[in-house]
């Protein structure tokens, strides 16, 4: 029978999951796919709608219960990391309203501020919120990720919370970054930044299996990355292909084949953070002894 698998549309998951996707992988069973974004699947998971599914790691405590963490596939590096936008003062200017930019918040301060966000329990934010802790904004808005630019251009909200692409394109949208989050997560902690996870849910999929299969498809995707041009693209919601090929160098790298210890290092100091300061609920990590594999260390977290 068919697995269901529930990726994002952004180049690193389509690139990643290409091979997979068209039955490339040997023994893999066939997949049926659905398109979300991570907001969309992580409300999914909580109900047990995919069998393969990619997540934000801020969400990891509502799901492990139901799920095993794979140790590959998912979103975790340096230089990567969300970032937080406002609107420049040339984006004033061509709005016209450089003299109501005195009346908003003071763009190196938020407290005040409307910030839009592209899900509650998305990495980003919960990074947000730890970075935001001593001086919040005064009001969060879920917004779906692709109109949080345009609309921070407009003047809608005060600040908005971005991801992926948005790295590479906010410039155009007249917009500046306030702070860059996985520089300050990497600054303080010394650790890669983890962003999204690739789960099986327990009893319809073999985890260690699941990560052979994975494994797979990224290999064949670094081996040969024109076979997955077409479908990385069509898929990329009008990016640009050198914009593409710079979102997959960037979030596809040698944590998307194995998590290893800086891996599992920086979701442990992530969530244990969280629940610390109150923010999610407490997250128990692996509790095994002695020399694990990565495969092993993934699936002790729900145990």
């Amino acid at each position: 029978m068919a697995l269901s698998l529930a990726i994002s549309p952004c180049p690193n998951d389509t690139f990643v999951f290409h091979a997979l996707v068209h039955g490339r992988v040997p023994e893999a069973p066939p997949v049926e796919v659905t398109y979300a974004d991570v907001d969309v699947t992580n409300t999914a998971a909580e109900r047990g709608a995919f069998d393969l599914v990619k997540v934000s790691y801020a969400a990891l405590p509502w799901l492990l219960d139901d799920y095993h963490l794979l140790p590959c596939g998912g979103a975790l590096g340096r230089g990567c990391g969300p970032l937080v936008l406002t609107r420049s003062a040339a984006g004033d200017e061509a709005a016209g309203d450089g003299a109501a930019g005195a009346d908003r918040p003071d763009r190196a301060d938020l407290t005040g501020a409307t910030v839009a966000v592209p899900g509650d329990r998305t990495t980003a934010y919960l990074l947000f919120r730890l970075w935001s802790a001593e001086r919040p904004p005064a009001r969060i808005e879920v917004v779906p990720f692709h109109e949080i630019m345009p609309a921070v251009a407009a003047g809608k909200y005060d600040a908005g919370l971005v991801i992926h692409e948005a790295r590479f394109t906010y410039h155009r949208h007249g917009l500046t970054a306030l702070v860059d989050l996985g520089e300050w997560w990497e600054g303080d902690t010394g650790l890669p930044i983890p962003l999204g996870a690739i789960l099986a849910r327990k009893g319809a999929v073999d985890p260690v299996a699941a990560a052979g299969w994975i494994r797979e498809s990224v290999r064949q995707a670094w081996a040969d990355p024109a076979a997955s041009r077409d479908y990385v693209l069509s898929h990329a919601q009008e990016m640009e292909p050198d914009v593409v090929d710079r979102h997959i160098g960037l979030y596809v790298n040698e944590f998307t084949a194995d998590l290893g210890d800086a891996g599992f290092a920086a979701v442990e100091a992530l969530l244990g953070r969280a629940a610390d300061a109150g923010l999610i609920p407490q997250t128990s990590g692996p509790q095994t002894s002695g020399p694990q594999t990565s495969s092993s260390r993934a699936t002790a977290w729900t145990s």
